[in-house]
């Protein structure tokens, strides 16, 4: 049995070769981006977060989109983007496939949902602060106002107070 080299091997010569599964990966990693940059070309006005490139087989490219009026976007530019993905890849990308995929975006959302929940309640938190002359007005009010009211504003008062 022949001995393996314990020389390793150089992370260059691995993503330069031509052949194996990290070179096929970077090949397609690096269409996807050329691809991505055409579409951003023909239409700037489309925002980054409501689609990607989703893949590309065959002749087509699916580029998949968070609601269907941005997908209705891309069908008034298809033509354009089209004719400027055969140019490019020479003849080998001739048709788009938009496919609406809302699921595809909802992890984000999330992400976006909780970080503005949390600074919501952080700021609600932080915005009621008391200071003295409340916690007089508080105490005034409390005079007059009814047995539970009272015991509240009360305590409200002394907050104010300590503060």
């Amino acid at each position: 049995m022949a001995r393996k080299p314990k020389k390793p091997l150089n992370m260059t010569t691995l993503l330069q070769s031509t052949t194996g599964t990290l070179a096929h990966i970077q090949a397609k990693t690096n269409s996807l981006t050329i691809l991505a940059d055409i579409v951003r070309q023909i239409c700037p006005d489309l925002p980054e977060e409501v689609w990607h490139i989703a893949n590309f087989h065959q002749e087509t490219l699916v580029i998949e989109i968070k609601s269907p009026v941005w997908g209705q976007r891309l069908q008034f530019e298809r033509n354009r983007i089209c004719q400027q993905l055969a140019q490019q890849t020479h003849g080998e990308l001739s048709k788009i496939a938009i496919r609406v995929n809302p699921k595809g975006f909802v992890a984000e959302q999330k992400l976006q949902t909780k970080a503005s929940q949390q600074s919501l309640n952080q700021t609600a938190q932080s915005e009621f602060r008391p200071n003295k002359q409340a916690g007089e007005h508080f105490a005034e009010i409390a005079q007059t106002a009814p047995k539970g009211l009272k015991e509240k504003l009360e305590k409200l008062a002394r907050a104010a107070k300590n503060k």
